[in-house]
């Protein structure tokens, strides 16, 4: 059986470093390929990027942002996705308190405010335990500052602009995986449970004392569940 091809998309504010320990413990079954997500402003731009150039099927992941690009890929390919992974997703738009919190995130931007992630933020977005761990904080620290405010905009923008894609969840057949973190406070529990329900063939996993960033947060356990989905 050939080796598959697995695409893994970050999220926002993320590069390849998301997925470093994934990368390698999946290296002996998968080649994977890690997308950059900030040099378009639509998902529908970034999506045909990805789509243009990679192989005519593969296997694919969508971390948080990097679900909603999934979603994108989907509609415009669903043919050549053979695998589908979600983890720290959700198929529903933004309620429009989550809008408005991101068109402000973008006028301060572009009035020269951004400074990365501040580590004020950290406590909505990892679990309480891992706010002292580096392993899990200066990764996600380092990944924002690299891609900057540019970059931050233009991702914003994307997600702002994206479609729902709670509809399409039904339409996916090919097996797939829903990873989230129990704590996770951005894309809740709940969320994940019903894109589960709805995809065909779906297994979910609930990742404990996880908040949102479970590659980082919960590197083994994450490895683990995309092994068995790759080889399942």
């Amino acid at each position: 059986m050939a080796r598959p091809t697995l695409l893994m998309l970050p999220g926002l504010l993320n590069t390849r470093r998301l997925f470093e320990r994934q990368i390698a413990d999946l290296a002996d079954i998968a080649d994977v390929i890690v997308p950059e997500l900030w040099h378009r402003d639509t998902m529908g731009a970034i999506a045909q990027d990805i789509l243009d150039a990679a192989p005519p099927s593969f296997a694919l992941l969508g971390f948080s942002m990097g679900g909603y690009v999934a979603f994108e890929m989907f509609r415009r390919a669903p043919e050549r996705i053979e695998r589908l992974a979600l983890i720290d997703t959700q198929a529903a738009p933004d309620p429009p308190d989550t809008a408005a919190r991101r068109r402000a995130f973008i006028e301060q931007t572009k009035l020269g405010r951004f400074h990365g992630v501040h580590s004020t933020l950290l406590p909505q977005i990892i679990h309480p335990s891992r706010l002292e761990d580096a392993a899990v904080t200066q990764p996600i620290l380092d990944m924002a500052k690299e891609i900057g405010g540019d970059g931050f905009v233009r991702e914003q923008q994307a997600i702002l602009g994206r479609a729902d894609s709670r509809l399409l969840l039904v339409e996916v057949e090919v097996p797939a995986v829903v990873i989230v973190g129990r704590q996770d406070l951005t894309t809740p529990v709940h969320q994940a449970e019903q894109m589960a329900t709805d995809i065909a063939n779906a297994r979910l996993v609930v990742l404990e004392e996880c908040g949102h960033v479970s590659p980082l947060e919960r590197p083994a356990e994450v490895s683990a569940a995309l092994r068995r989905w790759l080889t399942q």
